[in-house]
């Protein structure tokens, strides 16, 4: 299995967040390439969005309709991983966002990050104890005779 060599690993693998708020995608690139595509899949639309690209002299592109202000690319200094940031985030940004390389003739898609953004957080829910039962302690003298 050569191809699992060829994964662009992307953290966090999901992200919930509110409104207004900003993210960053983390994609970890091990193999030569000459510069990092981001596109998301929209759900709703049903279609693959080229976002931003960014090459390993800095040059960024932008997709058709996307805005500057919101997107941006940081590439590590040994072009070893790349990162998207999002800013100003809105429902409508919800997707699933992909890094993606080309690498002789073929493009390679990172494992995916699923972005939902909402206007408000569910309450975290308390986790209630499974059972409530007394914990059985042990008696002195029982713990005294099991040492040696």
């Amino acid at each position: 299995g050569f191809y699992t060599t060829l994964l662009l690993t992307q953290t966090p693998g999901h992200i919930l967040t509110q409104t207004n708020n900003k993210t960053e995608i983390l994609c970890e690139l091990e193999q030569e390439h000459t510069g990092v595509y981001w596109y998301r899949w929209s759900q709703q639309r049903q279609h693959f969005e080229f976002l931003v690209f960014s090459n390993t002299l800095g040059k960024t592109t932008y997709g058709p309709n996307v805005r500057q202000d919101k997107f941006s690319v940081h590439e590590a200094r040994s072009h070893s991983s790349s990162s998207l940031h999002i800013s100003h985030l809105h429902p409508s940004d919800s997707g699933t966002y992909y890094c993606s390389v080309s690498q002789s003739s073929q493009l390679l898609l990172g494992t995916g990050t699923q972005l939902r953004v909402v206007d408000a957080l569910p309450p975290k829910t308390t986790q209630t104890p499974v059972s409530k039962k007394p914990v059985p302690r042990i008696t002195k003298g029982k713990a005294a005779s099991r040492e040696g």
